[in-house]
């Protein structure tokens, strides 16, 4: 059957776009990893321009606290899968095209066989493990790959990995950031957000992917976009046109100990374990759950304390810091009893209301 390019009229109409760039988009096999607040724009542009195959990828569930940024998603969606109700609103809105869903975790063990079939990866992750694990399996794979990050009032945007006319790939994540003390760094959740941010950026990176894959348009390769969305200033910084990186192989991800909040409640009641708030203090002091304070750039400082042989929880406001820190103590201490507390303490307080 022949599809109907009706809806597509207007960016046809493009100077050097035409209906040969749009029959580019409808063979197109894109990935999006992560379904938050940068990815949710990023489908929906997508899935409007005639992207012809959309694959979502994201593990998480939707919480009331994601919806002012994560516009796919309704309060009746709380504790759904954000994958799959992200597919299914955006079948909705373009029946014509393919889209899947897959509601897993991506890993050093799964990445590669994950990418293979695409043609262009989109990076709306919310985690460093992630970021750097698809930064370099696209490397090693010759993806390309899409970068996207918001925090507060600031947001990044570059391609990555495109190969140059010399045989040479262009720079990638890590020819900006090698590496990231992650247990330091705040998400949205801690550090917060402006909702807006997330459209803006998800909407360039949309547009990075279109520009791409219907050759057409000056590419963010070899540069980064930064943009203030409190100023609306945007500056683009320059990083050259090869990268200086060499990756060989894949970080093995950690299976990072967690304990849920049933688990963590019974534990407290019986004695079993012991709490570490690993927040800042200004967190602290808007609300905790209890347990001994221990910011998390102070943790190595404590390793007697936390070493000691009986449980040890940690929790941050959404569980990613605390996660982060338990895999840096577990390498350190293969046989430490520590475990990052599910969902963190959003999850542990939306449950405690619910009870």
């Amino acid at each position: 059957m022949v599809p109907d390019l009706t809806r597509y009229s207007c960016q046809m109409a493009l100077p050097g776009f035409g209906e040969a760039a749009q029959q580019l988009l409808q063979k197109a096999r894109v990935l999006i990893v992560g379904a938050g607040g940068l990815g949710c724009p990023v489908a929906q542009y997508l899935t409007a321009a005639g992207i012809g195959h959309l694959e979502i990828i994201d593990f998480d569930e939707i919480t009331l606290s994601n919806l002012h940024r994560q516009i796919l998603f309704t309060p009746a969606d709380a504790g759904k899968k954000k994958a799959l109700v992200a597919a299914e609103q955006l079948k909705k809105q373009n029946p014509d095209i393919e889209i899947t869903a897959h509601d897993i975790r991506i890993t050093s063990d799964n990445v590669l066989q994950i990418i293979s079939p695409y043609d262009m990866v989109v990076d709306c992750t919310d985690n460093f493990e992630t970021r750097y694990l698809l930064n370099d399996a696209c490397v090693l794979s010759g993806k390309p790959i899409v970068y996207g990050a918001i925090y507060q009032y600031e947001g990044q945007v570059a391609v990555w990995n495109i190969k140059n006319a010399d045989g040479t790939s262009s720079p990638n994540y890590r020819d900006l950031y090698p590496q990231v003390n992650t247990a330091l760094i705040p998400d949205c959740a801690d550090g917060g957000v402006i909702p807006t941010l997330a459209g803006i950026v998800g909407c360039m990176q949309a547009n990075e992917v279109i520009k791409y894959i219907a050759k057409t348009g000056d590419l963010l390769v070899g540069k980064i976009l930064i943009f203030d969305a409190f100023t609306l200033q945007s500056r683009i910084i320059k990083m050259g046109n090869a990268t200086k990186t060499n990756i060989t192989s894949l970080i093995t991800t950690a299976n990072i100990p967690t304990m849920s909040v049933a688990e963590v409640k019974k534990g407290l009641q019986d004695n079993s374990l012991e709490l570490i708030d690993i927040r800042t203090d200004q967190e602290r002091d808007v609300i905790d759950i209890g347990g001994v304070h221990i910011e998390a750039d102070e943790l190595e400082d404590n390793f007697d304390y936390i070493n000691n042989g009986t449980v040890k929880v940690l929790y941050c406001s959404s569980g990613k810091r605390s996660a982060e820190a338990v895999k840096m103590i577990k390498q350190k201490f293969p046989e430490a009893k520590v475990f990052s507390l599910d969902g963190g303490l959003g999850k542990y307080l939306s449950q405690e209301n619910q009870d």
